[in-house]
């Protein structure tokens, strides 16, 4: 686990649940906790320069949560908060940036964090600043089912000029492995994509597992078959979601080396907005 995948999460919580808090968190190896029972301590804790924290986990039984969350908006605001609170009033707006009622249950808490960090990474990639991001943030609008948001975006990134796009979506099996759901290119090219590809020694995999994108040209290693075969000259594969993981985004051209670091970044942030969309669906 590198430094740039971990998430920084700081929980302030009451003493009598601290246990609790500890052992949810602890479990996922991609949270760094710090743990505080005292909303004082919490303010020190973000104060203190060589401290950092991407979320706030703010348990309203510890304090004014709502008052603690209005005075921190002033001096941090790109913290993401996360309040947890069982009467939460889920029309009042403006406040955390996310709710839970049920944090212990079905993962609900480390789902959140996840998804918080996410969004924040997406902020943090300025994807509002590049007009093709901008357009494909419509068709995500747009698009109903997560299927629907997968195609819209593979469909976007064929109409910037590459011959070949999926999408592999990343299943929970054991071992994991990637399923083709979206793809656009020449027939041929079609029948011949693998439908399913296992996470590990494939360039797929790689990029799922590590979670970096990777370009590649004949005679790379790990490949795709489309490069192997000469099918295609240049391919590129850039992860979907950085916190959370649903899968690779894999793309071609025709020419040697027609894909730059320039158009990396470009796919990094369609594959964050991706992410972000597939996100907001799981809750």
């Amino acid at each position: 686990m590198t430094e740039s995948s971990l998430i920084h999460v700081l929980a302030a919580v009451t003493p009598a649940a601290l246990s609790r808090y500890r052992t949810v968190l602890s479990q996922d190896a991609q949270i760094k906790l710090s743990l505080v029972t005292h909303d004082h301590d919490a303010r020190a804790f973000l104060t203190q320069s060589q401290q950092c924290a991407d979320v706030l986990v703010l348990d309203s039984a510890l304090c004014d949560a709502y008052a603690l969350i209005n005075e921190l908006r002033q001096s941090y605001p790109r913290l993401m908060i996360l309040l947890v609170d069982a009467e939460a009033d889920f029309s009042t707006a403006g406040r955390a940036d996310d709710v839970t009622t049920q944090p212990f249950e079905n993962g609900d808490l480390v789902r959140r964090i996840k998804r918080l960090a996410q969004e924040r990474q997406l902020e943090t990639l300025r994807a509002d600043m590049l007009p093709p991001v901008r357009s494909i943030a419509k068709d995500l609008r747009r698009a109903g089912s997560s299927h629907a948001k997968q195609s819209a975006v593979v469909n976007a990134i064929a109409e910037m000029g590459y011959d070949y796009v999926a999408f592999y979506q990343l299943l929970p099996t054991s071992p994991p492995s990637l399923s083709l759901a979206s793809q656009v290119g020449p027939p041929q090219l079609g029948d011949m994509a693998p439908a399913s590809v296992p996470v590990g020694n494939t360039l797929l995999g790689w990029v799922a597992e590590s979670g970096q994108s990777r370009v590649v040209g004949l005679g790379d290693t790990p490949n795709h078959l489309f490069i192997e075969r000469g099918l295609l000259a240049s391919g590129a594969c850039i992860p979907v979601g950085k916190s959370l993981h649903f899968g690779v985004l894999f793309v071609c051209r025709a020419e040697p080396r027609a894909i730059s670091e320039h158009h990396v970044k470009l796919l990094e942030l369609i594959g964050a907005q991706l992410a972000n969309a597939l996100a907001r669906d799981q809750n």
